[in-house]
């Protein structure tokens, strides 16, 4: 497997992450964290559908935004075949749902207001990669 070094790419990835994280606050007052965004497209229906298709929608497009202003989208490799990638997708929404949030709502939203509890879920969900990824690489 092979791994490039981006030390401009990485910090403005996460430089937008935050921006929108503050927009979106500052905006709406809410706290982006998208597991509960996309939990809020499935019925029942609330005021904020509109609010949360955009958003959704905005992270599913912006490969198209990459695409305008390189004129190449992302390149991407998944190394797996469908079965693991399905079970790992599971996990993940379990676990989701499991830590009452996803890593963007605790890992950037809830660590950058200090949040106690979002701050031992993001070292959890540190700690449970870093364990996985040394396990399917090394023993699996």
């Amino acid at each position: 497997m092979i791994t490039h070094f981006t030390p401009l790419a990485s910090p403005a990835g996460g430089a937008l992450i935050g921006l929108a994280a503050v927009t979106l606050m500052a905006f709406t007052g809410r706290i982006a964290g998208v597991s509960g965004i996309a939990a809020g497209l499935l019925p029942p229906i609330d005021d904020d559908f509109a609010e949360r298709l955009a958003f959704i929608g905005g992270l599913i497009c912006a490969p198209l935004f990459v695409l305008l202003a390189t004129g190449r989208l992302p390149s991407l490799t998944i190394e797996t075949n469908t079965l693991p990638l399905a079970i790992a997708g599971l996990l993940v929404g379990f676990g989701s749902v499991w830590g009452n949030g996803c890593t963007s709502g605790h890992g950037v939203c809830g660590i950058s207001r200090l949040s106690r509890r979002s701050i031992v879920a993001t070292l959890i969900f540190m700690a449970t990669g870093f364990a996985t990824t040394f396990l399917v690489r090394h023993v699996v």
